[in-house]
């Protein structure tokens, strides 16, 4: 009898290990199948998005390309010169800002440390091989510092114009262009109009299918010709920014060569 109980009872031991083992092995399984549902899901959701973003921008591209040819190439093409040309000057200025960018701080220091160790033509020499119109408006005054500081102050002053017409540069055709595409574009609408009204004279009836499109037309040369406005006028405002702060740092430094001049007159 006690070892039927004994038999009876590891059988059901083992039937109980049995079955949480399939239990726990089921369980697995389904997880996994999920997380690969979830992967697959997440997977094919990244697809969809890129596509539907690739899409979009793909529709965006081709409906400019449809709304340019709309707009005739009378008006259009001349919109279009106008940005081509403000953006070739405006990308010309940048590079030629970033290039004048001098660290004007450091050039001071290497100037008042040569004009006390080697004279004026030390101090000459640090801005011969220093880039930009600082190191070029130094140079200058220090060229007539021996006429005296008078000389050396009107030379800063002269040169310096000189180098604030070099930054200003081509800047004013910018602003013609910013001002032209609009009046392009208001040109072309009211051509478009009087093109519309001249349908609507010969027909002798007002049918908008008559109108719509030539109306359609004509205000798509304006809105092409403020969006190259806006364009344009964003690059001329850093263009701006950009030179007022080179000049700013120009009569700054010009302040501080004359300082280190007459110190350097008193020494002597």
């Amino acid at each position: 009898m006690k070892k039927i109980l004994i038999s009876f009872f590891l059988f059901a031991v083992v039937s109980i290990v049995f079955t949480s083992s399939a239990y726990a092995f089921t369980n697995v399984n389904l997880t996994t199948q999920e997380d690969s549902e979830a992967v697959q899901e997440d997977s094919a959701t990244e697809q969809m998005m890129e596509s539907s973003s690739e899409d979009t921008s793909a529709n965006f591209t081709q409906e400019i390309k449809k709304r340019f040819i709309e707009g005739g190439p009378s008006f259009m093409g001349i919109v279009l010169i106008c940005l081509i040309l403000g953006l070739a000057i405006s990308i010309e200025r940048i590079i030629y800002l970033n290039l004048s960018t001098t660290d004007t701080d450091k050039l001071t220091s290497g100037v008042e440390a040569a004009l006390k160790s080697g004279g004026v033509e030390a101090a000459k020499e640090v801005c011969r091989n220093t880039k930009g119109p600082v190191a070029s408006i130094f140079y200058q005054g220090l060229d007539r510092s021996k006429d005296g500081v008078d000389s050396a102050e009107k030379a800063v002053i002269a040169y310096g114009g000189v180098q604030m017409g070099q930054l200003e540069k081509n800047v004013s055709w910018i602003s013609l262009f910013i001002a032209l595409a609009p009046m392009l574009g208001f040109m072309g609408t009211v051509i478009g109009m009087i093109n519309a009204f001249d349908k609507i004279e010969a027909a002798g009836d007002m049918q908008p299918s008559l109108v719509a499109g030539g109306i359609k037309i004509a205000l798509l040369t304006t809105v092409f010709g403020l969006i190259v406005a806006i364009i344009l006028q964003i690059f001329y405002n850093y263009i701006i920014a950009k030179i007022d702060s080179i000049v700013n740092d120009m009569e700054d430094a010009s302040i501080t060569l004359i300082d280190m001049l007459v110190a350097y007159k008193k020494r002597k």
